[in-house]
């Protein structure tokens, strides 16, 4: 009978950690790329705004207005620092996140192969119980007929 893997329910637990290490660093991918792509609406947006800050100054502008329009634009430029800090902060999560699975593969990987090991080993016992009953059967039968022979001589 076949010796069941002593490290079966550490393997389980390892599967676990790696399946919510990945579900976590999905996410985080998911995140950063949103916090970037949220940075470049707001570069974009800023984009936009100084082209009308433009295109307003040459048709002409009275000075309220002008500072309406750079006050608004150096609103956006702190809204585009602190959303830069969010990609940064992002990224440094992600990475975080990316090795943590790293480790949690590696970990899983290396419980497979000592379970692999544990299979085929069983299966190098079995084989070799199979051999040896196979050769006390063909050993019996031998013995019968050598017995057989000499009975009949």
């Amino acid at each position: 009978m076949a010796k069941p893997f002593s490290l079966q329910s550490v393997m389980n637990l390892a599967q676990h950690q790696n399946d919510s290490a990945t579900r976590k660093l999905g996410h985080l991918n998911k995140q950063q790329l949103g916090t970037q792509q949220q940075l470049e609406i707001l570069r974009q947006y800023r984009r936009d705004y100084q082209a009308r800050l433009q295109e307003s100054t040459q048709d002409g502008m009275n000075p309220a207005e002008l500072r309406n329009f750079q006050e608004f634009i150096n609103k956006i430029d702190e809204a585009i620092a602190q959303q830069i800090q969010a990609v940064e902060q992002s990224k440094v999560s992600t990475q975080a996140g990316r090795v943590e699975f790293d480790l949690t593969r590696r970990r899983l990987k290396s419980f497979d192969m000592l379970h692999q090991r544990h299979i085929e080993e069983q299966k190098k016992i079995a084989e070799k119980s199979e051999q040896k009953s196979l050769d006390e059967h063909t050993n019996r039968l031998s013995a019968r007929k050598m017995l057989n022979t000499e009975n009949s001589n």
